[in-house]
Order: structure tokens, then sequence, then C-alpha cells
């Protein structure tokens, strides 16, 4: 087949060192003693990250379900909310505090509501087809947290001292407000795996997200996966990218960090579009064959410390998203970009989301809507490989297809201010399409040209 396939196959402390997935089940058994597999709903899903602070006025779990249908109808799967346990008080930053800083792991900040409202929240997104996963800070707990005085074994020092939490450098990090756990401690790991186990035997929830993952032993992470499998088959996310072996030990999705600073990059005109290749065919290399990533134009991170969608990405905001939710991996929308959030959301005081009239909920709808329905789009090895479509303007013009079984997608992405001609080159994508947006039908074949506005895109399906 022509074109390029893009898929190829310091201190004196007492402290942990730093350790360093994954859908369907292949027929190929060569790797399933390292193969974790997600549950099986995962295969073609999205998330959905919730602020709960911020996602509204009254910041409660009772708001969130009372949108709950309106996300399902969007095409949300996965509902990710940030940490609702109990913020510590000591040090406390801001008015309403640190939502990281957890002082009680098997308890929920009274402020979003009691445990009858979390899981009735819960019971809704099931009984709508949807999940949830509950944001886990395992690396570090809040000043206030009880183990800080009942169990201060539990913890790292630094010449006998508690200690912020230590970054893969080995640098203390800047965050008065917590402490680091010291994962060589067996009573530690039994309390946290029995913590983790509590919110999905006692509340059905679906899996986590696991704040800064790396910082955390892989050996933990092996560790506690069965314990939570053996209630219910469970979906992890890893807020870290650079440990291929999370993929082997636990996690079933990690962050797509390095495409979206990449994105970022040639969105303000300092790397050309092929340098997507060299991502792509390096991530292949160095993960396991069934990895995948969550792909993202904003997280509560991004947000809150970096910039807005428009204000990361400018006019070309929504090309990067079409980008984002085609490739291989599954994507994330943050709250409030149906509603096109144009502030960064503060991260210690109270400042709901601006909701109007959603009015990018239909775009969103459009993209999700074509995951769910084309396996091309699937996640990790349930879905298909992208393959390049040359264009004579690679450095401008991003084009690829992906396929699985008899579905079919091809995007062809702008991802320049500037209009370009393009003329598709390769082949093995020929065929008769309807483009998603326009639902207009459409004949391509090697040798078509035509004309993309700043920051045009096109999204055909079979």
């Amino acid at each position: 087949m022509a074109g390029s396939l893009l898929l190829l196959s310091s201190f004196s402390c007492e402290r942990t060192p730093r350790q360093g997935a994954d859908l369907p089940v292949s027929t190929d058994t060569s790797f399933r003693q390292n193969y974790v597999p997600a549950p099986e709903w995962a295969q073609n899903a999205s998330i959905y990250e919730v602020n709960v602070r911020q996602f509204s006025s009254e910041g409660t779990f009772k708001a969130i379900e009372a949108q709950l249908t309106r996300l399902r109808e969007m095409g949300v799967d996965i509902l990710w909310l940030m940490p609702i346990h109990p913020i510590s008080n000591e040090k406390k930053r801001g008015t309403y505090g640190n939502p990281y800083a957890v002082a009680d792991y098997k308890g929920i900040d009274p402020a979003y509501g009691t445990m009858g409202d979390f899981k009735a929240l819960v019971k809704q997104a099931h009984d709508l087809g949807m999940h949830v996963i509950m944001d886990w800070v395992p690396n570090h707990t809040g000043l206030s947290h009880p183990w800080v005085k009942e169990h201060p074994d539990w913890y790292t020092k630094i010449n006998g001292k508690k200690t912020p939490p230590i970054n893969e450098t080995g640098s203390i990090t800047e965050r008065p407000d917590v402490v680091e756990l010291n994962y060589k401690n067996a009573g530690l790991r039994k309390a946290m795996i029995d913590a983790m186990e509590f919110w999905v035997r006692e509340c059905d929830v679906d899996g986590y997200r696991c704040e800064v993952a790396g910082y955390v032993p892989n050996d933990f992470w092996g560790e506690l996966r069965p314990h939570l499998d053996r209630i219910k088959p469970v979906f992890m996310l890893a807020e870290w990218e650079d440990d291929p072996e999370h993929f082997k030990k636990c996690f079933n999705m990690n962050y797509g960090f390095s495409l979206h600073h990449l994105m970022q990059q040639i969105a303000k005109g300092k790397a050309p579009a092929t340098a997507i290749d060299s991502l792509l065919i390096r991530n292949h290399r160095r993960f396991p064959k069934w990895y995948f990533q969550m792909h993202f134009i904003q997280n509560h991170d991004q947000n809150a410390w970096v910039g807005t969608g428009a204000e990361l990405f400018g006019n070309g905001v929504d090309a990067f998203t079409v980008l984002a939710f085609t490739l291989d991996g599954m994507p994330l929308v943050y709250n409030g970009m149906e509603a096109n959030l144009s502030k960064r959301l503060k991260f210690y005081e109270k400042d709901p989301i601006y909701w109007g009239n959603y009015y990018k909920s239909d775009f969103y709808k459009t993209l999700l809507t074509l995951k769910h329905r084309n396996q091309a789009l699937w996640n990790g090895l349930a879905g298909g490989t992208a393959i390049k479509i040359p264009t004579e303007k690679d450095d401008k013009v991003y084009a690829f297809f992906r396929q699985k079984e008899n579905d079919r997608v091809i995007v062809i992405v702008n991802l320049s201010p500037t209009p370009q001609t393009v003329r598709l080159n390769g082949d093995g994508y020929e065929g008769i399409y309807t483009e998603v947006f326009s639902r207009q039908p459409a004949e391509l074949r090697n040798s078509l040209t035509f004309a993309l506005k700043p920051w045009e895109y096109k999204v055909y399906t079979n």
C-alpha cells in the first residue's frame, strides 16, 4: 500500500525511588502475561472531566446529576470527577482549598453533598449507560489527613521531617499543603488499597484517574489492580506518560502530554505538522502494542495554569480538536468546552462555568457519535491504526485514514493560518464517503486536489 504507515511496529532521605492496557482482547496471546484488559464498555468510549466545584453555581453532585442526560446525548461515556474528598485545612490554599490536598480518602467534601448524593449520581450515570471514575491522589495527602499524626512512618522524610512531593528529578516541589507518602511501608500500601476498594465496592465507581502516577512505585500498581478487578473490572487512567511499564502493571490509558504540547507548537508556527509523524512512531516504539492515550485540548491543569483553548491554539482550536479526537486514543472533553469555555477557572476559589446555550455541543456530538459508530476510531486494539495520506503540503496539512474491518475514516486538517491547496497522494483510502460536518457526499482518490481555508478540517466516513 502506498503512503507511509505512521504506527510501526541528591537527597539523603527515607523515600521510595521513582519507578516506572488495553482494551479488547486480541487473538494474539503473546503479550497476555503483561496485558491488563479494560472493561469492554471502554472500547469506543470518550471521557469528560467534571470540575465539581465549578461545574455549577451550586457546586454539588445533584447539580451534576441534573446535567447527565444532556451529557449522554452529547456522546459522553466516562465521567471523570475531580477529587470529591474533604480538603485539608492546614496551610489551605486560597479560600476553598486545593482539591488535591486530601484530608480523608473515605470521606466526601460536604460542600458537594452527602454519600447518598454521590451514590445517586453514580447510579443515575449507570442507568444512562455512562460510567464514573474518581480522581485519586495516591502520592501525597493534605497536612490535615489523620495519617499524618496516626501513622507518621507512612510518610517520606528528609532529615527526619515530612516533605512535600519530590518530583522525578529529585527536587522538592513547592506544595506547602501536602506531604508525600512512602510506599516502602506495607501498612500504607494495605490502607491505600483498602481505601480504593471502598469506593468500588460501596459506591460502584468504575475506576480511577491517578494523580502523578509515576511518583508511585510500579509494584504497588501491580499489587493494586487485582484487588480492584476482583470487585468489578475497572478502568484506570494514569496522569503520566513516561513509563511504558504502567500499561503492563495496572493502567489502561495514560496522558498524551507530548501530542498536546506538540499541537501547541504547531499552532504557534514553531513546529511543522510532520512532527506528528515522528511523535507517533516514537510512541509506538516505546509503548506496548495495546497502549492508547487520552488526547486533550483542555483539562483542569491546562485551563487553570496555562490557558484556555483559544489562548493555547488561537483560531485553530477546532482544527486541533478534530485532530485530537480522531487520532489513535480516547478524546477528553473538559467541562465547559461545549459552551466554548473562554476563561481560566480559578483553582482555589469558586468560579462557576458560564454555560450559555451550549453552542459548541453539536460540534462535539458529531465527533463523539462518529467515534461510537465507526470502529476505525475505537480505542487501543479495537480501533484502526493511522495511515498517512501524503499531500505535498505535509508541513501545513495533516491527512490520514484509519480502518478497522469494513469501517474507515479519512481526516484532512489544515494546521495553519493560511489557505492551502492540497493534492491527495497514495492509495488505500479511495471510495465514496460522507463528510460528517457538512453531511455532503464525496469521492476521494489519488491525485484529487482541493482547497482548504485557514484551519479548515474535513472528516469523511464510509
